[in-house]
């Protein structure tokens, strides 16, 4: 299982949490996707890899920020 998990910036509310979580999904086909508004984290696990600049570029087009990984 591979997790990746990113630091979002410009989710405020439970709108911006579905846009990143469809955004994310269409990127990582089959990925599960949890966001949590309060942490402003996006985590993403799959269990055949992820491709980190695809999700990143999807979360930007939604129109938000990465600031990058999580630990």
């Amino acid at each position: 299982m591979t997790t990746l998990k990113l630091r979002v910036r410009g989710m405020s509310c439970g709108h911006c949490v579905r846009a990143v979580e469809e955004a994310v999904r269409a990127a990582a086909p089959g990925a599960r996707v949890t966001v949590s508004l309060e942490e402003g984290l996006v985590t993403v696990e799959a269990s055949d890899g992820l491709d980190r600049t695809r999700i990143e570029r999807a979360i930007v087009e939604a129109g938000y920020e990465v600031e990058g990984s999580a630990a």
